[in-house]
């Protein structure tokens, strides 16, 4: 009689959590070649290298007999799960018992006596792969679980932190501008106390002057035998007044002397705590810059390398403007991350779809095209971010991209009698900046390749600029031909494409220039912070804010331009005019510092909280110039983010550094 399985013999099979067909048959022991039953169906989820455990369904009980007394050996015909074919066994039943759970069903323990190597093998790494992968699954599952869990907890603590800063650099902002407002007050009650001190020295002399001629006066009627007595006592009485008098105002100078120790000491202790404020908010802001920088990195889609324009305002979601993509491949070079400058490139290179010769106003971050519109402006801004890479980081392996721009943008100048760009292919509308850009453009073009012709399609350009863009006492600076609308940028970028001194020799003077943009476009407006505070805040408005009906709105882009051009102009009056040159420097640092009270937590999980700055100062108005602001009171842009930085660290765009 076969003897039934133990523990031991149990644990030496592999249990699978599925079960595959196995058909056999009984034969006779002694020749293994006398068949004694037909196909019977059977199953198994048990597998090991020597043999298998078979469960069978409505055994006869002859066939229970026979294999209990070991009389019979079993063919099988595994079928094993995905396997083409059917794998043969010859076996020997070890031992049967009853399935206690399932009454009529018998399990059959059987041994191998012969079997194909090949066959058993697949037998058994499906066993084990069945057997390993749901632990191995379960396994990974709890370690991406705890690998999220850990990711999430140190993104949360990344987040909390960067948003601490933000805070921490708003607040410090707010101390600092309340301190410099109380210092203002003291120096006011200081020169007041000054004055009034003054006045009292000044009377003190006449006094002192007066007193001493009475004196002589009285020491003459002294001498005199016929002075009479009444008019010495009178002036020896009037001398006793002004002597009193003169007492009563040394006390009151020694009392405002007093006072006025008093006040410097406040000075001094003012101006200590200022300067304190200052050490901390400078160095609040350098983290504060870096965080920015390291958010424009997150813009970057890792598959087309195109530059995510907005975060905030879902009619905007994944929009990715071409004009944003060069500032920010210029971002990357300056900071020497030429690779993602690169991804930029290759997407423009490869992959960009055109119009009309000319890339497209915005694709979407997978690359696809957002919108068919095509104008000069963010074609000439991906060819300047070309050409400051090349000079940057001396792989000229672009240059290409940057030709196949200009010789598009020379078709479009050849096409104009007076040398000058329109707005785009086919459209007859000319903007003052898009051929400020290409003055920049083909001007560092030629100071990269030499090419004489690049400079003489700046001249041209210029010239352009000199007959329709400059030149009236009202307006210094039209927004384009025919337009005499007051845009900021074009102040702006006049400074910092055609510089100081060549618009010195053209016949503008630079200062004016800014001086007419700050008198007509700048604003101070309230700006309501993401946390509902409420900051005041000095800017730059796309136009001439009292011609909006809207009233006055920050453009942080704009703004930085300003700061920018402030910067150069404090840089140019440096030697020759250098009360000049700090006034600017002066103005630079203020606007800077206002624009640094606007910074935002990034509002999208990406970001993780670092610094960034919204479009305008507010959502959803009209610029005057044919566009709106975004929607969404924290909206991040690329745009206003990569010039501030441009400002922060006075680096310009529009030249050759």
């Amino acid at each position: 009689m076969a003897k039934r399985t133990s523990a031991g013999e149990r644990r030496k099979y592999i249990r699978l959590d599925s079960v595959f067909p196995v058909n056999f048959r009984l034969v006779s022991r002694d020749d293994n070649r006398t068949f004694l039953s037909d196909w019977i169906q059977g199953f198994t989820h048990n597998i090991s290298a020597g043999g298998i455990c078979l469960t069978v369904n409505n055994l006869k009980p002859e066939f229970v007999g026979l294999i209990r007394k070991g009389e019979v050996s079993l063919l099988l015909d595994i079928q094993i799960p995905l396997s083409r074919q059917a794998t043969p066994a010859q076996t020997r039943p070890t031992w049967i018992e009853p399935d206690p759970n399932h009454p009529g069903q018998f399990i059959i323990g059987v041994s191998y006596t012969q079997i194909s190597s090949a066959g058993n093998k697949r037998i058994l790494g499906y066993a084990r792969t069945k057997y390993l992968v749901p632990r191995l699954s379960a396994a990974l599952l709890v370690t991406l679980v705890l690998v999220i869990g850990v990711s999430g907890y140190f993104n949360w603590q990344i987040t909390s932190e960067n948003r601490r800063l933000v805070r921490s650099l708003v607040e410090i902002l707010e101390e600092a501008k309340y301190s410099e407002e109380e210092i203002r007050k003291i120096m006011r009650e200081k020169e007041e106390l000054a004055f009034h001190l003054e006045r009292i020295l000044a009377q003190i002399r006449d006094v002192e002057t007066a007193r001493g001629k009475l004196s002589e006066e009285l020491e003459r009627r002294e001498l005199a035998i016929e002075r009479k007595e009444a008019e010495e006592e009178a002036l020896r009485e009037d001398l006793r007044n002004l002597s009193a008098q003169l007492k009563d105002l040394g006390s009151e100078r020694d009392a405002i002397k007093e006072e006025l120790h008093k006040v410097k000491e406040k000075e001094t202790a003012a101006a200590k705590g200022i300067s304190d404020l200052e050490t901390k908010k400078t160095a609040l802001a350098q983290v504060t810059f870096d965080n920015m920088y390291q958010w424009l990195i997150r813009r970057q889609n890792p598959r087309s390398g195109l530059i995510l324009s907005f975060e905030g305002d879902h009619d905007l979601t994944n929009w990715a403007f071409t004009y944003d993509q060069g500032l920010v491949a210029m971002a990357f070079s300056y900071f020497g991350d030429f690779s993602k400058s690169q991804r930029i490139f290759d997407f423009y290179r490869y992959k960009a779809k055109k119009v009309n010769g000319g890339f497209l106003n915005a694709y979407y971050t997978s690359g696809e095209p957002a919108e068919y519109i095509v104008h000069c402006g963010p074609n000439i801004w991906l060819g300047l971010a070309v050409l400051q890479y090349t000079k940057m980081s001396g792989d000229r392996s672009y240059l290409d991209l940057a030709k196949e721009i200009s010789d598009w943008l020379a078709q479009i100048q050849d096409a104009d009698k007076d040398g000058g760009i329109s707005g785009g292919p086919g459209l007859t509308w000319y903007a003052t900046e898009h051929n400020l850009d290409a003055y920049a453009f083909f001007n560092i073009f030629f100071a990269i390749t030499g090419n004489p012709r690049y400079k003489e399609r700046a001249q041209a350009l210029l010239n352009w600029l000199i007959k329709y863009a400059y030149g009236r006492p009202d307006v210094p600076i039209k927004r384009g031909k025919a337009d005499a609308t007051i845009a900021t940028d074009t102040y702006a970028w006049s400074i910092a494409a055609i510089g100081p001194m060549r618009l010195k020799e053209i016949g503008m003077h630079p200062g004016d220039i800014m001086d007419f943009a700050e008198e007509h476009c700048r604003v101070e407006v309230d700006f309501r912070r993401p946390d509902s505070n409420v900051v005041r805040v000095k800017g730059f408005d796309f136009a001439a804010q009292r011609h909006l009906p809207r009233g006055g709105v920050v453009s942080t882009e704009w703004t930085a331009q300003m700061i920018l051009s402030f910067k150069i102009l404090a840089d140019f009056y440096y030697d020759s005019q250098p009360e000049k040159a700090l006034l600017y420097r002066q103005k630079a640092d203020d606007y800077l510092w206002q624009l640094s009270r606007m910074v935002i937590s990034s509002p999208s999980p990406t970001g993780q909280g670092r610094g960034c700055l919204p479009y305008a100062s507010a959502d959803s108005v009209d610029t005057g110039h044919g566009w709106f602001t975004p929607k969404g009171s924290s909206t991040g842009s690329v745009s206003g983010t990569t010039y501030t930085l441009f400002a922060y660290y006075g680096w310009n765009p529009l030249e050759l550094n």
